[in-house]
Order: C-alpha cells, then sequence, then structure tokens
C-alpha cells in the first residue's frame, strides 16, 4: 500500500533528531572547510555578511523516510513564517540514509512499479516532489536543502541545474569520475549509468526534497521498480565505479591506508557538502555560515 507519512519526532527547526547525545561544544572556522574533528558538534563558517545555512549532519544515521519528510515540511513552515515576519530566512541543509522506502512523486505512474502495492517490498510513500519512482537505502547519501531562492535565484531550472553541478564537481575533484547531465533528463549520470536522482519541491520559494548520491547502496531493490520511469540506462553507484583498487588508492590515502563503506561515506559526504558550499557561493555570490551538527555514530546500527 501506498503510505501517508507518519507523525514525526522531529517537531521544528530547532529540534535536532534524538540520534545521540546533544550537541556541548562549538567550534568557528574562518576558511571554507568542513572539519573532519569527531569531538566537534558544531561547526561554523563564517563570511561577510552573516547569510546562515544550517547544517544537520546525519549521514551517519539510517532515518526513517516519514520523520525526515515531516522535518523537511516543519522547518519549510518556520521558514515562511519567519518571511512573513519580514525576518532573515537562512538556509538549511540535512544530509542523512534513509531505511529501505520507495517514493514516487506527487504524479508518478504506479507502471514504473514491478510489484504490487498491497505486497511491496518496501514501503512505499506519495509525495509532493515532482518526479517519479525512487530508491532509499542505507549507502545513499540523501541531500536535502531546504533553500530560500530568495537568497540565491528565484529560478527553479537554475535551482536544478546546480544541484547537478555540485554532484558533478564532487564526482570529478573527489574520485576522478567524470560525470554529466543527459539533454531532457533531470540527475547525473556516468555513461548509462544514473548516480544522483534529483527531485524538489518548492513553496514560496523555499525549496525541498533534494537529491540522493548513491555510494554504496545495495542496487538490488532498484530491479523492482523502473527507476525515475526511464526504461533504457541503468543504476550506479560509487563503489562499483571505481573498483577495489581504485578505492584502495582514493580512499585508503584519505583513511590512512586501509578503507570501508564507512569511511567512504564519510569521505563523501565531506566532500559534497563542500561542494555545495562552493557552487552556491560561486553562482550566488552570497556569502554563507554553515553548521554541522555531528551526532555520535551507534555501534547497534
Amino acid at each position: 500500500m501506498i503510505l501517508a507519512v507518519s507523525t514525526s519526532i522531529f517537531c521544528s527547526v530547532s529540534t535536532i533528531p534524538c540520534y545521540g547525545c546533544p550537541p556541548h561544544s562549538r567550534v568557528l572556522l574562518s576558511s571554507n572547510r568542513v572539519s573532519s574533528k569527531r569531538d566537534s558538534d558544531l561547526i561554523s563558517i563564517t563570511r561577510e555578511n552573516s547569510r546562515l545555512c544550517e547544517f544537520f549532519d546525519l549521514h551517519k544515521d539510517v532515518v526513517p523516510y516519514g520523520e525526515a519528510w515531516n522535518w523537511q515540511k516543519s522547518i519549510v513552515s518556520e521558514k515562511k513564517a519567519m518571511i512573513e515576519r519580514n525576518e532573515e530566512c537562512p538556509d538549511t541543509l540535512i544530509v542523512l540514509q534513509h531505511h529501505p522506502v520507495y517514493t514516487m512523486g506527487t504524479g508518478s505512474s504506479l507502471e514504473y512499479l514491478n510489484f504490487d502495492i498491497k505486497n511491496a517490498p518496501f514501503d512505499l510513500y506519495r509525495t509532493e516532489r515532482g518526479g517519479e519512482v525512487t530508491y532509499h537505502g542505507p549507502g545513499q547519501l540523501v541531500m536535502y536543502p531546504i533553500v530560500n531562492l530568495r537568497n540565491h535565484k528565484m529560478d527553479l531550472h537554475w535551482y536544478l541545474r546546480a544541484l547537478e553541478e555540485v554532484i558533478i564537481r564532487f564526482l570529478s575533484l573527489s574520485f576522478s569520475i567524470k560525470a554529466s547531465r543527459i539533454e531532457g533528463l533531470t540527475g547525473v549520470w556516468v555513461g548509462d549509468q544514473k548516480l544522483a536522482a534529483i527531485g524538489i519541491k518548492v513553496s514560496n520559494w523555499i525549496t525541498y526534497h533534494g537529491l540522493a548520491l548513491n555510494v554504496t547502496t545495495d542496487l538490488t531493490p532498484f530491479d523492482h521498480i523502473i527507476p525515475c520511469g526511464i526504461r533504457n540506462r541503468r543504476v550506479g553507484n560509487i563503489k562499483g565505479l571505481l573498483g577495489e583498487a581504485q578505492l584502495s588508492d582514493v580512499v585508503g590515502n584519505a583513511c590512512g591506508g586501509h578503507f570501508s563503506d564507512l569511511q567512504l561515506l564519510e569521505l563523501a559526504c565531506q566532500s559534497l557538502v563542500k561542494e555545495f558550499s562552493e557552487v552556491f557561493q560561486r553562482i550566488t555570490s552570497t556569502e554563507f555560515i554553515l553548521c554541522r551538527w555531528l551526532m555520535p555514530y551507534r555501534e547497534d546500527k
């Protein structure tokens, strides 16, 4: 069956998901770097005009889809209220993983499901984003930019291309993977393999939903759907594209000579957020503060 969103434990933009201990320290940096310190709970990168982008780093946590969806909508509602009060409305960035789930856009067709919705392999949600059906699961970094386009450019095509640019730059600079766009399609591709899917919703010029990047994702669940409604192309992940030897070289050098899926996700998250910062700074010529919440990794996952 297709699910409606469940009641969320995320109540407001100021509510931090309870996946670990509450933050306890703050570190201020003056550069454009994202720190890899494990003991730093909040990092702020300050620039001249004090524009703010809150960054909730949950990339080690596997969050139920319904809870993250409700959290996004709560943040959007708060930002709308800030705009109505003529207050500064900062951007927010969330990075996390999801438990296995299929999601559909507002106009998605059931013909792209290779299963009976009464007996779906995983939970199935119909959402208000654009695009067709896709899969989310562990090993996939999901980035939810809740962006006030008034701070940037009030153009949805520009915003979609900017998100694609983040992924293309990230893959090139971090893994020497040459990715590209395909005319008429949204997302990022390497050959005929789609590595990143994008689906957004914009309300009162505030964006939510976002992009999903396959890093170490098990691709088997994609066999139960026609991903994004595209029949003649495959889905890929970074781990599969690099192969064992190149992974050892790229990730091992960054992680002291050895690597694991967790370390690959860590490297990917840090690099992805860096490129997000660079792309939106360069294109918009706006400044922002990047805040990073680091939640302790739970061994029971």
